[in-house]
């Protein structure tokens, strides 16, 4: 019934799963208590979930988004504790909660982002797959934190021979699996793949097998499903198992944010509550500006940068698991404890609205974040080639093998995208490319209008192909405009507004097939 209200008035699910939990929790009516059966539900989402992020995980991916990944994770956990801390002591806190909260403050919740950009369907844009890039590292520095309260607390180990320990558990694991996946999975999968229910029990106990086995060795589970996925992500049934999945994740989902709005504790929320509100300010504001001056540092534009940085404007599951384990040490007071809660239920709330909002959100904030883009890279300083047939906005799939196309009938080609590692994939001896994003006013004037013959927009995204039709005609194009749409509403409007043509792949690769069979199944006959 929550659900279905949520959704009637075009809320997000997540919100009300979360609400849910809290009503049945103990602050609530006490139907339901952190733990038991809900607990393992919950773990056995997350390891789904984390999987099936991993199963649609190039490995060269991660090797191009590696550098940025660890800048960004890394640099946001450092700024974040200390300014988090320097928050807290001005608050008025002690020394040691100040630092559990400095560092509940650090950390943003995988699971929470990974559910949203996949209901998006930009785990595969840019800032989807940087965004698992950091989030996978702040996974890795909570282990570090984990390691570290244990040799605080005196369970007879210092803390460097500690986390060498772990990290060598870590390093005998992973040869484990790449041995694994190198002699075994070769012979056993093809005959799992013979009935498709088996292949996929075989890789839902392997997710949860190494979610389990992660957390044994002192990793977080998430890491462990993760890993699992990427070790299936190279092999030819990764699409077969993860079509299958999905439903039984949605579902699964649904425990993991129940047992998070049980385990709220709001014993002194009333106290704590100015102080959580400006907490809950610098995780929303401050923890998105640190990503997006880092991420602008390196080069990449002010979108990218934007969307990525908003999906850290929550705090972490972790958070609340840290608060309770500070608690039961005697290191904090119930008192600390409901203020990391109420900070985590204020930014897990609305960040969920900034993360589902982020385009209308960027489109009007856009002209105030050019500050946050390094001076380099503004339109005025590009060097673009003079000469030009035909530009062609966004490197991807379809835009890459359109440019070869067009390169192979002798015409000269410039591809322009704000994806670095799709550019880079490009053909460079055959295709101009260009690093730079489509929705940006002053691109269009620095670009060789007035030499190209034809512009095309590979981008199915109909907001930006209009931004684009009016930037090009803005710096005095008058050729021919291409734009790409996926549905028939989107190609009505781009021919209303101005569009010369619109482009839609599916429906040439439809009809080209249907002629292909035709003529096969005529010719058979």
């Amino acid at each position: 019934m929550v659900g279905a209200a949520f959704s009637r008035f075009r809320q997000p699910l997540i919100v009300a799963f979360i609400a849910v939990g809290v009503l049945v929790g103990p602050v609530g009516l006490g139907w339901v208590r952190a733990g038991g059966e809900i607990v393992l539900l919950a773990d056995l989402g997350i390891a789904i979930l984390l999987f099936l992020v991993g199963l649609k995980l190039d490995l060269h991916l991660i090797r191009t988004t590696g550098k940025v990944a660890l800048v960004t994770g890394l640099g946001q956990v450092l700024f974040t504790s200390l300014i988090g801390y320097a928050l807290a002591r001005a608050l008025g806190l002690a020394h040691l909660p100040a630092l559990y909260v400095a560092v509940a403050l650090t950390f943003s919740s995988t699971i929470i982002i990974v559910k949203l950009l996949s209901d998006k369907r930009e785990l595969d844009e840019p800032h989807g797959r940087i965004a698992v890039g950091f989030l996978i590292v702040q996974d890795i520095v909570v282990v570090i934190v984990m390691v570290a309260l244990s040799a605080v607390v005196g369970q007879g180990q210092a803390l460097v021979p500690a986390l060498a320990l772990v990290l060598l558990k870590g390093l005998a694991a992973l040869v484990v699996i790449l041995a694994v996946v190198r002699y075994a999975f070769p012979r056993l999968l093809p005959a799992l793949a013979r009935s498709p229910e088996l292949l996929v029990l075989a890789a839902i106990a392997w997710a949860v097998m190494l979610s389990a086995g992660a957390a044994e060795l002192g990793f977080s589970r998430e890491v462990g499903a993760f890993v699992a996925g990427v070790s299936l992500a190279s092999t030819a049934y990764r699409e077969a198992i993860g079509a299958r999945l999905v439903s039984l994740r949605d579902f699964m989902l649904v425990f993991f944010f129940i047992d998070l709005g049980a385990r709220v504790q709001l014993d002194d929320a009333g106290e704590q509550l100015v102080a959580a509100l400006v907490l809950s300010a610098f995780v929303l504001i401050g923890n998105p500006l640190i990503v997006m001056i880092l991420m602008g540092v390196m080069g990449y534009r002010r979108r990218v940068g934007f969307l990525a940085g908003l999906t850290v404007a929550q705090i972490s599951e972790f958070s609340l698991i840290l608060a309770a384990l500070g608690l039961s040490l005697g290191h904090i007071d119930s008192a600390t404890v409901s203020l990391i809660t109420v900070v985590g239920l204020i930014t897990i709330g609305l960040s969920t609205y900034l993360i589902l909002y982020s385009y209308p959100l960027y489109d009007r904030l856009a002209p105030h974040l050019g500050i946050f883009e390094r001076r380099s890279l503004r339109p005025d300083h590009i060097d673009v080639p003079p000469e030009v047939d035909v530009v062609i906005f966004g490197a991807g799939r379809y835009g890459s093998r359109l440019a070869a196309g067009l390169t192979a009938a002798g015409l000269h080609v410039l591809v322009v995208d704000h994806d670095p590692q799709a550019l880079a994939r490009l053909p460079h001896a055959h295709v101009e490319t260009l690093y730079g994003d489509a929705e940006e006013p002053e691109l269009a004037l620095a670009l060789p209008m007035t030499s190209a013959g034809c512009v095309v927009s590979t981008i199915p995204n109909r907001d930006v192909s209009l931004a684009l039709l009016h930037g090009i005609r803005e710096a005095g194009f008058i050729g021919p405009f291409l734009a790409t749409a996926h549905n028939p509403l989107d190609t009505r409007l781009l021919l209303a507004a101005g569009v010369e043509a619109v482009l839609d792949p599916f429906a040439v690769a439809a009809s080209h097939s249907t002629e292909l069979i035709r003529n096969l199944t005529a010719g058979g006959a």
